[in-house]
């Protein structure tokens, strides 16, 4: 069944009211119409069965006929702090990552990176949190994960410190792996740092290992940067999930 997302302020009379550019893919690329069946989901967690009463490519009404909790989200919250990386390498990280369960991904300006935002980050950004809704539609999430603004190395490092666990994939630590990580924690929320195609400089793995961020190994082979976010998540979340 179709799925979309809608904040709870739509809804008018037992319906959600929906507009722009979702309004048009149901009618127009969908060709649903009144009697059809889709899922919203309101953002908080609520999914919302629905019957369309309307639709055309300005408005689409979608009477709520039942809802339920959405029961998709982990219960470990992961934020990716991505070192950006080069071309549309940052497309495809955030497309899976949202996939995977990541509820936050925040790009970061690093030492070694090559791909610069040169004043396009607005942009950019606008892109990528539209990757994001799109990502969580297709697998059933019950939020839309954030795609923050870029940040330098040494405030992504502030910023992690919301987050009960840090951790920092690194090639040259060689004892302490993200499995063993995970099977000592418990907790429910870890940042995990990603370093861009030429990884981090050894200042910026000093400085996050001063302030307290693991550092980790993701095993014996070297991963590319679209590939260990990837990774790295899909670990955690295997070995934290029931």
């Amino acid at each position: 069944m179709p799925k979309f997302f809608a904040y709870k302020g739509q809804i008018d009379n037992n319906s959600f009211v929906i507009e722009g550019e979702d309004a048009r893919h149901i009618s127009m690329v969908l060709r649903l119409t009144p009697g059809d069946n889709i899922v919203i989901c309101d953002g908080e967690g609520t999914d919302y069965y629905c019957t369309l009463s309307e639709s055309s490519k300005q408005r689409v009404v979608a009477h709520i006929d039942s809802s339920s909790a959405n029961d998709s989200e982990p219960k470990v919250a992961l934020t990716l702090y991505q070192g950006l990386p080069k071309s549309d390498k940052m497309e495809l990280i955030i497309q899976k990552c949202v996939e995977i369960g990541y509820v936050r991904i925040v790009p970061v300006k690093t030492e070694f990176a090559v791909a610069k935002l040169d004043g396009k980050e607005d942009k950019k950004r606008e892109r990528w949190q539209k990757i994001a809704e799109a990502a969580a539609k297709q697998c059933g999430r019950g939020i839309i994960p954030l795609v923050d603004r870029p940040m330098t190395f040494s405030e992504a490092v502030e910023d992690s410190k919301s987050c009960q666990g840090r951790i920092i994939p690194y090639e040259n630590e060689e004892s302490y792996s993200i499995k063993s990580f995970a099977k000592a924690f418990n907790g429910n929320s870890i940042a995990l740092f990603i370093g861009p195609e030429g990884g981090f400089s050894p200042k910026e793995i000093q400085l996050a290992t001063t302030d307290g961020i693991k550092s980790v190994t993701l095993g014996k082979r070297i991963l590319r940067t679209e590939t260990a976010g990837i990774v790295a998540g899909a670990v955690l979340l295997y070995e934290l999930e029931d």
